[in-house]
């Protein structure tokens, strides 16, 4: 590494910075149902996924490739172009998660990438066909997939069990939810890590510190999956809420189905080298398993307000890329001038999210949370996406006297 300059280094820190807002802001994907089922303690569920993903960071390299080689024209790449891309994925992963908001930290990557690259070398440096087949088909694809096959799996356990003790059933289910959300966490850590790894291996080769085509070092793999794995166990409180409690109201075996559908849907597109977004696949996991139990409901409002910030993530993270790519190609003043507007943003979001804070102590106690910031901006994004009070829950199994305050009787 003898060969890194500042502004590499720079470069470097910065994305392990992302990947660890990417470790806190998913883990909902991984332990979200499990937690809310009750099948482990909120703490213990993020120890176990934060091991796993480290782990999985080191299973395959194939996501990695198609980032550091395929998306964008290599040569057309300059380390400040890739630290504009970090700057507009992290600032959409920290007002995501500030919200409670289920989004993809994959695609604010790309959409980083692709902004950063428009502005510094034109619409010709970035691959068109590799952004559609591997990026957006796999983007509408997931969810498709996952939310069908938990539908029909929470069917198929349901059926398998009509005979059977009801308490009994949950409880195994729950040790099904362990060992499933313990897959979710691994085909993380072989996906999302990986992104990183790409990212930086990218700035290496723009560096001239590493050949094109070349595979992640591997003191770039360790860095990534160790920056992933202590994200994941800080744990994103506030996202594991709306995603545990939000989207639909799941029983042990509905979180069994949902996370062991995600869970082959993203080893399986690590395998093909897809960079999937985890955050789609299982939520549509988890929206299939809330229709596969009889009886059962999505709250679709949630689901919309979700959908259109999965759709706005890719043109907002590259919109700032962008105008940060335009600023930090001024010489070193500007990349000193973005280096600071996100740390300062980055601090404004996390004094913010302090005024309400989500922990494990209250990651299932619908109605609180970021529902309850203060009046201004924040509110009205907040207000757009966070689950419904408990006294609104849609839940089949409700009943009057649990969705209505006693009312006095008329004299």
């Amino acid at each position: 590494m003898e060969h890194i300059t500042l502004l590499l280094a720079i470069v470097i820190v910065t994305a392990l910075v992302f990947d660890f807002t990417n470790g806190f802001h998913d883990t909902a994907n991984a332990m979200a149902t499990t937690i809310s089922t009750g099948a482990m303690k909120p703490k213990s569920a993020v120890a176990m996924s934060a091991v796993l993903n480290l782990v999985g960071a080191f299973l395959s390299v194939e996501v990695a490739k198609t980032i550091s080689s395929g998306l964008v024209d290599e040569s057309g790449i300059s380390p400040e172009v890739i630290f504009a891309a970090l700057v507009g994925a992290i600032l959409w992963n920290l007002l995501t998660w500030l919200v409670g908001l289920p989004s993809s930290s994959s695609h604010a990557l790309m959409g980083g990438l692709i902004g950063a690259t428009v502005a510094s070398a034109g619409f010709s440096a970035v691959n068109g066909g590799v952004v559609v087949t591997k990026v957006l088909i796999p983007a509408i694809a997931a969810p498709l997939v996952a939310g069908i096959g938990a539908m029909f799996a929470a069917k198929l356990t349901y059926r398998i069990g009509r005979n059977t003790d009801d308490k009994q059933t949950a409880k195994g289910y729950r040790a099904g939810q362990i060992a499933s959300a313990g897959l979710v966490s691994l085909a993380h850590g072989t996906n999302d890590a990986q992104k990183t790894m790409g990212i930086i291996t990218l700035a290496l080769v723009a560096g001239n510190v590493v050949a094109p085509g070349s595979n992640p070092p591997l003191w770039v793999i360790v860095s990534a999956g160790l920056a992933i794995a202590l994200g994941t166990y800080l744990g994103g409180w506030r996202i594991i809420r709306t995603m545990g409690k939000g989207l639909t109201d799941l029983q042990p075996q509905q979180g069994f189905a949902a996370q062991t559908s995600a869970a082959s849907v993203i080893l399986a597109s690590s395998n093909l080298g897809f960079s999937l977004s985890t955050t789609h696949s299982c939520s549509g996991a988890v929206m299939g398993a809330g229709l596969g139990r009889k009886g059962g409901v999505v709250r679709w409002s949630t689901a919309t307000r979700m959908f259109v910030a999965w759709g706005l993530t890719l043109p907002a993270a590259g919109l700032v890329a962008a105008l940060s790519e335009f600023v930090t190609k001024q010489g070193d003043w500007g990349v000193a001038v973005v280096a600071v507007f996100l740390v300062a943003s980055s601090l404004a979001i996390w004094i913010v999210s302090r005024r309400q804070v989500v922990d494990h102590t209250n990651v299932n106690e619908a109605g609180e949370g970021p529902a309850d910031e203060p009046a201004g901006v924040v509110t009205t994004a907040i207000a757009a996406v966070a689950p419904p009070p408990a006294g609104e829950a849609t839940s089949p199994v409700s009943t009057p006297a649990e969705s209505e305050p006693a009312r006095p009787a008329a004299v």
